[in-house]
């Protein structure tokens, strides 16, 4: 059984899919809130990994299971574990972000801030 059961998408292909604002994507960015205060990109929900025992429980009704989901940090860690525990609840489009907001800051959109 593999461990790692998502894939990767560039930084690079995260910006078409938001210019051409794909209706069914689901964007979650599970870095801390003082880092969203600093950087981030619009329509990404949060759900901090460190607030995980207030938002785990709800995942199935917050999110479709079935729907593709891409998950944001700051450089594409904490999205990874983030993505092996939705594969593990059962969600079937996983994405990790790789290079996450840092990547995206130097390669897509220089608008926003780096930290």
């Amino acid at each position: 059984m593999s461990e790692q059961s998502f894939t990767q998408i560039s930084v690079e292909e995260l910006g078409q899919r938001l210019s051409s604002q794909e209706p069914d994507l689901q964007l979650v960015d599970v870095r801390e809130p003082q880092e969203v205060a600093i950087a981030s990109i619009n329509g990404f929900v949060n759900l901090p990994l460190s607030q995980f025992a207030h938002w785990g429980e709800q995942i199935q009704t917050r999110l479709n299971p079935h729907a593709e989901t891409l998950v944001l940090c700051h450089h594409g860690v904490r999205s990874a574990q983030m993505c092996q525990w939705l594969v593990a609840q059962g969600f079937t489009n996983v994405k990790n972000i790789a290079g996450g907001i840092d990547a995206y800051s130097n390669l897509v959109d220089p608008s926003v801030p780096q930290y």
